[in-house]
């Protein structure tokens, strides 16, 4: 989503050009991954170009200056945006249209968010407006600065209440419990028709990605915005993933019945040897019955990689897990089929994928959201890609990984972590409210 605020003729065809041009780019440069499709047939374009891609927004202001933001939201966490029509019943009990119902709709929106959409999570809120300018208008608020507060003084009382009770509901970063769930809330309203009360909910992950600049009418830049002076004069080193050894569980494909029968939730774990790659596509051929017979016995990792091919060979630039719920209608039958080891992904799953690892000797190991080029780090090369039909990040990776650190949140004795986080936070916010 591009943001922009421009003076009078400011001729905005050209930056929506440009904007194309350098997405393009940065697709090409694996700064981006391949991440828009046809909706209606889902082949991917390739370059993040297409109808409704990129989204631009725009307003004209009387200041002499071009403001640009840009934020990077994944499907991941899009999928834990909410919306509200009040009045509503929530959690069995009547929610009315007033501060005090708009307050229970923010906390169940990140209460069911709980770790899938790669929390700790900002929030945006939009009160009023109609159902498409609700949550457009809720996703502008993750343009505001992480420590401001709204000038309205019920409007910032309600956010200062809302960062209390989120962060006391103990689902914590990754859905793993503790007292960071959210890092914001910022709240804003518009006008609504009499007959619609609409609370609209955008959930941003940890990682938080968005940049932007002030630019002279000549395209010069006078504000770099959102980063500390002199932050991308130098490359910051990324961190080193050794983990005392007293610390962890050390693990090589290929894994055996009783690899995965030691281990329990909360188990740290180092994987070393072969993992593949699988998203929603090889889920959805899987389940439908196509052939992939190479993942027998093995480990399939919820991701879609970013992968360049340089001088004939692959390398891996950004490798972090996705959101694991939505292969949750696949899963159970695919590790029962194939006879999986491991599934690899985050936030967590369901009942279903937990009995059949209960029953097949499988475990599901939650990776960190939002670490991409530090799991990259742990790609030592590409061994092969198939199904590419589906498009690059769609397809089959066959990574050989090294100290590929993830955590046991499903075991293979029926115990699901963060289910019981689920259920503990179920009973924190029934309590508050």
């Amino acid at each position: 989503n591009f943001y922009f605020e421009t003076p009078r003729g400011v001729d905005q065809l050209e930056l929506e050009e440009l904007c194309c041009d350098a997405v393009r780019e940065a697709t090409l440069r694996g700064y981006l991954r391949q991440n828009s499709v046809d909706s209606v047939d889902g082949k991917n374009t390739g370059d993040n170009l297409g109808p409704g891609s990129p989204v631009f927004h725009w307003e004209q202001t009387r200041d002499s200056n071009i403001h640009v933001r840009l934020i990077l939201k994944g499907g991941g966490c899009e999928n834990m945006s909410a919306q509200y029509s009040l009045p509503a019943e929530i959690q069995g009990k009547r929610v009315d249209r007033n501060l005090g119902g708009v307050r229970v709709c923010i906390l169940d929106a990140i209460w069911r968010a709980q770790g899938k959409g790669c929390g700790p999570g900002f929030i945006g809120v939009a009160i009023g407006g109609d159902r498409a300018s609700g949550y457009e208008f809720a996703k502008r608020q993750l343009l505001r600065n992480v420590d401001d507060s709204s000038p309205d003084p019920a409007l910032a009382e309600l956010e200062a209440r809302i960062m209390r009770e989120a962060n006391t509901l103990d689902i914590g970063p990754m859905g793993f419990s503790g007292k960071f769930t959210i890092g914001c809330c910022k709240i804003d309203k518009l006008n609504r028709l009499p007959a619609s009360f609409f609370v609209s909910v955008a959930y941003m992950c940890w990682a938080y990605r968005r940049r932007g600049v002030v630019l002279d009418v000549n395209g010069s830049v006078v504000e770099w915005l959102y980063q500390a002076p002199h932050e991308f004069q130098h490359q910051e080193e990324l961190p080193d993933l050794t983990l005392p050894a007293a610390d962890v569980v050390r693990l090589s494909t290929p894994l055996s019945e009783a690899d995965i029968r030691k281990l329990k939730i909360g188990d740290v774990v180092l994987l070393d040897g072969i993992v593949f790659t699988g998203r929603d596509a090889v889920h959805k051929y899987l389940h439908d019955g196509g052939e992939l017979d190479v993942i027998r016995h093995g480990v399939i990792y919820h991701c879609g990689p970013v992968v360049l091919k340089e001088n004939g060979q692959y390398r891996v630039l950004a490798a972090g897990p996705t959101t694991s719920i939505r292969e949750e209608p696949y899963q159970a039958g695919i590790i029962k089929r194939f006879g999986l080891k491991a599934v690899i992904g985050k936030g967590g799953m369901g009942a279903k994928t937990q009995k059949a690892c209960q029953e097949n000797g499988c475990v599901y190991l939650h990776a960190i959201g939002g670490a991409a080029q530090i799991y990259a780090q742990c790609v030592q090369r590409v061994l092969s890609v198939r199904l590419e039909q589906f498009g690059s990040p769609e397809a089959v990776w066959e990574l050989q990984v090294e100290n590929f650190p993830a955590v046991v949140t499903i075991d293979s004795h029926g115990n699901n972590l963060q289910q019981a986080v689920t259920d503990r936070s179920r009973e924190l916010f029934a309590a508050a409210l």
